[in-house]
């Protein structure tokens, strides 16, 4: 069963599926922190100085009272809350990862396209046309 599991990890899928899984989460990383700190930020601001990543409603207060300046203050006095602004922000984090992997995907089929394009090499001749060639090499060098 060990030789068994051996095989199976040591297969080249699994090994570029570990390394996909390890890049996309570093990916999805970047991504959010991209939305977080470079997109999220112009927005609130246009919006009229809104902090998306603090915009929520208090459905149930906690042990001290309302109002409470940010989503980590609520939930550390124990509010119950709707975290819309970080709801905001997972969308557009979603909408561009989505984005890049659909360029990527893209890439990827215009590559094996253009492989599908090549002409193939001509198949290699079969025993018995290898075998009549050297007939008719021989019958050649009769005749000389």
């Amino acid at each position: 069963m060990i030789e068994e599991f051996k095989k199976f990890i040591m297969k080249g899928n699994v090994v570029d599926m570990a390394v996909g899984i390890i890049i996309g989460a570093a990916f999805g990383t970047v991504v959010k922190s991209f939305v977080n700190d470079v997109i999220m930020p112009p927005v609130g601001l246009l919006m009229g100085g809104v902090d998306f990543s603090n915009l929520f409603w208090v459905i149930k207060e906690g042990s001290t009272a309302a109002p409470y300046a940010t989503v980590d203050a609520a939930a550390e006095a124990g509010a119950v809350t709707i975290n819309l602004g970080l709801f905001i922000n997972n969308i557009i984090s979603l909408l561009i990862v989505g984005f890049a992997v659909f360029l990527l995907v893209k890439a990827v089929n215009r590559m094996q396209e253009k492989k599908e394009d090549e002409p193939a090499p001509p198949p290699e001749p079969s025993a018995e046309e290898k075998l009549l060639g050297e007939i008719r090499d021989l019958l050649k060098d009769r005749q000389a």
